[in-house]
């Protein structure tokens, strides 16, 4: 029985919508242009990478020899076995996208070893968590300790094997292996089995923690065997605190981690299709709304140091060196690919677009490399992934971003095919016996050709919808069949049906005339990106001493952050006119396509000389892409107030040998944090960290310079009594006071020079509650010189 049919049954939901489903990738192939590029730079990247080194936490973990050493980086640092599930899923990916025969040698390769490790293993239990094992079992017995990022001292233990499962389905899903449909199905009865007897309170306090898509994971087992028993866990694993917000409308994201939020919500949206649960729908609905038209910037990614801040003030977002993440939007494309499916919204399709353009490909280095963090401040720029060496989070996804290009561009729902992107591209519509062309430079070029290649005698009439873009003009694209021109039956941001019997060798002919125009900041301050058409572009801009920058990152803990210096915002480029009225001013290069130039309007950068190109070809660079206003009388004023802002924050960074935000999930992993009784949240938009035991980090001072340790600390918080170690020393018995001026106050504790000197530059700061007390809160931490 169909998992639809059983879940309309079994729960009596309501009415369950015709889905428009994706073309299978093996239908699709990508002809010439930037995507099928960076496809074969993706393949390429792949097969530098190591099946035994990625297979090395999970085999060590079920107790066999690996059969060589593991990675380092996040491979080794509590987070060993993701990539070796993002590789997984990669290499299904890439074989459906291409038939490539060495990917499906190392996928099988890959779940033959895997599969020896869940053998050995005994319960169907497979991952490569440090220690796993005896986590696991305390979590059955009910001992159950979770916090934002960690359970039971294991940093983020269910995102880990979300990757695993998700490498298990997809090797079944597009690779058609059959053992790695057993496996998955083994370890989803190892999970029910270990969550049998947590309480509804219990696997809420888990969910706490950052869990990947584990919700949608259990829904698509649930669909691959027809067992209820799935489905229900799917809901078991559905986060209340996040769900019921977003099903009633009420946007609580602010301070929240955005990547460890859009699973939950693929999820929700996965569960509302395979059930019909209405509230699940509605939150998928309002969390895309909110994200997409509030909290995102012009390329279609969001968050800065990976949280949402708030959707009225994106100050840090041109301020931060740490700008949106990649693995974000991947994953928002995932979610607006369902979100179409089940209504075919233009919007859908704009945004996908966007995205996929100006974040996705432009996040592939073209020689290889992927990128963690794009920075929008002005005069920054991005570094790269190198196969041997970064294992961050966001290659893992970017491995499976570049080799799945083909699952968007079209669709079909019955007789229908939907063209929802303008890319190089033949689709097998088996179901209809329909081969299809499509040819086309775009976006270098405004139009796209679709040639019907081979029709079925008999089977050739259908309807053929062309996603007319919200950025072309009413009544400025056009369409013509064989030649002809068709009145069109729709406006920016709908669907151009055409219904006629096909034949083999018909054409349809698409303008998409391509304006050039500005995108202020979502909170309407005064920053502006430059787009033509959906793409973003961007201008090269440097520095004194930018030969000394290194955009391939090392293998580094933090080496997903470009730690350069730094421009400062009064002498970032600027567009200077009279008013904002001033896109007239850019002009098309002639012979270097979607390259313009802006006399009079920019200055800093090369001044008039200024190209602004596409952001997804800028590549090892310093970049502008949102750029402040000024006019002429009021350039030297803004510059000012742009200096007087900065001044004190740049000489903290400058006297800054390592720093924490405690509270948020990467600074505190790249600082190794531990600690028992812990909790974290937001108050005041702050991130904060306390423990009614303890909580420690570990802080690097390579040339043991540090002097002073300085903590920010609330107001509200006063009265907690608390001792702060270093490396086992106390430095200082601490009771906090509730005299400051502000809600936050800092306070320096200087460092012994001896315990400085015999510390060799690594410092274990431990913060120990007082009897009765607690540690904290704790709302900053730098070290300074």
């Amino acid at each position: 029985m169909k998992l639809r049919l059983l879940a309309w049954l079994l729960l009596g939901a309501g009415t369950l919508a015709q889905a428009a489903a994706p073309f299978p990738l093996a239908d699709v192939r990508l002809g010439a242009g930037p995507f099928l590029d960076a496809q074969t730079t993706d393949l390429n990247y792949l097969m530098a990478m190591e099946p035994d080194r990625l297979l090395a936490p999970s085999l060590r973990e079920a107790g066999l020899e690996p059969r060589k050493p593991g990675y380092g980086n996040w491979e080794s640092s509590g987070l060993d076995g993701h990539m070796g599930g993002h590789y997984l899923s990669a290499l299904a990916l890439m074989y459906a996208s291409t038939g490539d025969a060495e990917t499906l040698r190392r996928l099988n390769y890959m779940v033959a070893e895997l599969q020896r490790a869940q053998h050995a293993n005994g319960d169907g239990y497979l991952g490569g968590i440090p220690g796993g094992r005896q986590a696991w079992r305390d979590v059955a017995a009910g001992k159950l300790e979770a916090d934002g990022f960690s359970v039971n001292g294991k940093w983020v233990p269910w995102y880990n094997l979300h990757k695993v499962y998700a490498g298990l389905r997809d090797a079944y899903r597009y690779g058609g292996n059959r053992d790695a449909r057993a496996m998955l199905v083994a370890l989803s009865d190892w999970a029910l089995a270990l969550t049998a007897r947590l309480s509804p309170e219990q696997m809420q306090a888990m969910l706490r923690s950052e869990h990947g898509g584990m919700n949608e994971i259990f829904v698509d087992v649930a669909e691959i065997t027809g067992d209820r028993k799935y489905l229900d866990l799917a809901l078991r694993f559905s986060h209340q605190a996040i769900l019921q917000p977003l099903a009633r409308q009420d946007d609580q994201l602010t301070g929240l981690h955005a990547n460890t939020q859009i699973p939950k919500v693929i999820g929700f949206q996965r569960i509302h299709d395979a059930t019909g649960r209405k509230d699940m729908g509605d939150a998928a609905r309002f969390f895309w709304e909110t994200v997409v038209d509030k909290r995102s910037v012009a390329i279609g990614g969001n968050s800065v140091k990976e949280h949402f801040h708030s959707r009225d003030d994106f100050a840090p977002m041109v301020h931060d060196a740490e700008g949106p993440e990649t693995c974000n939007t991947y994953n928002m494309l995932k979610l607006t690919q369902m979100l179409f499916a089940a209504e075919q919204k233009g919007a859908y399709g704009d945004y996908y677009e966007r995205a996929l353009y100006n974040h996705i490909l432009s996040s592939q280095r073209p020689q290889g490399g992927l990128v963690y963090f794009t920075p929008l401040r002005p005069n920054h720029y991005r570094v790269y992934s190198q196969p041997d060496q970064g294992m961050w989070c966001c290659v893992g996804s970017g491995i499976e971003s570049h080799a799945k290009y083909g699952e968007f561009i079209y669709a079909h729902e019955k007789d229908t095919l939907f063209v929802n992107l303008f890319m190089a591209s033949t689709l097998d519509w088996k179901a209809q016996g329909v081969r299809l062309t499509q040819a086309t430079r775009f976006p270098d070029a405004e139009t796209t050709r679709l040639t019907i290649d081979r029709t079925t005698p008999g089977s050739n009439t259908f309807t053929v919808k062309i996603r007319y873009p919200g950025w072309v003009a009413p009544g400025r694209m056009t369409v013509q069949v064989n030649g002809k021109a068709v009145k069109l039956d729709a406006g920016p941001g709908g669907y151009v049906a055409l219904t006629r019997r096909w034949r083999a060798g018909d054409r349809i002919d698409v303008r998409l005339p391509m304006t050039t125009h500005l995108e202020q900041l979502p909170d309407k301050s005064n920053y502006y990106a430059v787009l033509h058409g959906p793409v973003v572009l961007a201008a090269r801009t440097r520095m004194p001493g930018d030969e000394r920058l290194q955009y391939l990152a090392d293998d580094a803990r933090m080496g997903h952050i470009a730690s350069g210096p730094v421009c400062p915002m009064e002498s970032a480029p600027m567009f200077v006119s009279d008013s904002v009225d001033f896109i007239r001013r850019f002009k098309p290069v002639a012979g270097k396509p979607l390259t313009f130039t802006a006399p009079g309007l920019v200055h800093g950068a090369d001044g008039p000389a200024t190209e602004f190109v596409p952001f997804f070809r800028l590549h090892e660079s310093r970049y502008t892409m949102y750029w402040q206003h000024a006019t002429p009388v009021g350039l030297r004023a803004q510059q000012a107030a742009n200096a007087s802002g900065e001044a004190e924050r740049l000489a903290l960074d400058a006297r800054t040998v390592d720093q924490v935000a405690p509270g948020e999930q990467q600074p505190e992993s790249d600082h190794f944090f531990k600690g028992e009784g812990i909790d974290a949240g937001v108050s005041n938009g702050r991130h904060w960290r306390h423990a009614s035991k303890w909580f420690s980090y570990e802080l690097k001072d390579p040339k043991q310079q540090a002097g002073v340790l300085r903590l920010t600390y609330a107001k509200a918080d006063a009265g907690r009594r608390f001792d702060i170690l270093v490396n086992g020393h106390v430095l200082a018995n601490v009771t906090l006071t509730g005299d400051a001026a502000g809600d936050f106050y800092t306070v320096d504790y200087p460092i012994p020079a001896a315990l400085r000197d015999a510390a060799q530059g690594l410092l274990n700061v431990r913060f120990v509650a007082q009897a009765g007390s607690l540690a904290g809160g704790l709302y900053g931490l730098r070290l300074l010189r």
